[in-house]
């Protein structure tokens, strides 16, 4: 069968790396420049087709991919005269990757619906690195018949691909996800540079912790740094998980309710950020925690 044309856009760390696997997997993309030029241009070199703007991007795609880092991002690559909307194909699908607001998402939806085609929320779990071969987490949602009729390419993109409901399901199960997942790497964080305080060797009290029930994922990302200098096993930036964690809250407040967990780490990171180093990866939040002990 002859595989959908791919427009793609948002080539940052991720999104890159999908389009190279994209690519890799023999399908058509259709690319348009964000911010920089290198993934761009590395992308073409391997046989994407670079065009002007996000119009023509879904001009010439079946299925438009975005995996950008804000909801305002994602709303002004689709709204406008250049916007994805505004070229969209009879019956495309749009599907965000991103990390966006779940309440930002139905609206697109219903926006896209209106002129013809579906939208789908399907943000990501792991690492580029999982991306480059095809092994990500998906947790898509929307209209369930475009689900069925995309989930070939996604499960080209993941090895565990969902479906978690209506549209914007996936976006607020990642927000969770996320809010949980920087709370544990912002306290792992803060233990390794406790241990420095306490004068405790830092490869021991990991080799206690993760001896035990708080063992995870994410104390082994944390770890790579804390421990082995590699801040590179969690390749996601401080601006981002701040950002995550800032649309959690965000999100509860929606719905009415005061999220107590997620201050503590939001607090953190955007002091980090605003410290400058919001371009450094989550583990290096360990460097953050021990300069602020050792003050």
């Amino acid at each position: 069968m002859t595989k959908p044309a791919i427009g793609f856009i948002g080539l940052g760390l991720m999104g890159a790396a999908m389009v190279g696997r994209l690519l890799d997997q023999g399908y058509s993309v259709t690319i348009t420049a964000n911010r920089s030029r290198p993934n761009i241009d590395a992308a073409v070199a391997r046989g994407a087709t670079e065009v002007a703007t996000a119009r023509d991007v879904a001009a010439a795609s079946d299925i438009v991919m975005l995996c950008m880092d804000t909801s305002d991002s994602v709303e002004a690559r689709m709204r406008g005269a250049d916007g994805v909307i505004a070229g969209l194909r009879p019956g495309g699908v749009v599907i965000d990757f991103g990390t966006s607001l779940p309440g930002s998402t139905r609206t697109l939806g219903a926006e896209v619906e209106a002129a013809g085609g579906q939208y789908l929320d399907a943000p990501l779990g792991r690492t580029p690195a999982h991306a480059k071969d095809g092994l990500l987490n998906i947790m898509a949602a929307g209209d369930k018949p475009t689900f069925d009729r995309v989930e070939p390419v996604l499960k080209d993109l993941g090895e565990n691909v969902f479906h978690l409901g209506a549209l914007g399901s996936g976006h607020t199960i990642k927000l969770i996800n996320n809010f949980f997942a920087m709370t544990v790497a912002n306290a792992m964080s803060e233990a390794f540079a406790m241990a420095d305080v306490a004068k405790v060797d830092r490869a021991q009290l990991y080799a206690v912790m993760s001896a035990g029930p708080l063992h995870s994922g994410m104390m082994d990302f944390v770890k790579a740094y804390g421990v082995d200098g590699d801040p590179n096993q969690l390749a996601f930036a401080i601006k981002n998980a701040a950002k995550d964690v800032g649309y959690y809250n965000q999100m509860a407040q929606n719905a009415g309710v005061d999220s107590i967990m997620s201050k503590c780490a939001l607090s953190a990171l955007t002091v980090a950020v605003d410290d400058g180093a919001g371009d450094d990866m989550v583990g290096q939040m360990v460097d953050f925690y021990a300069k602020r002990f050792a003050k």
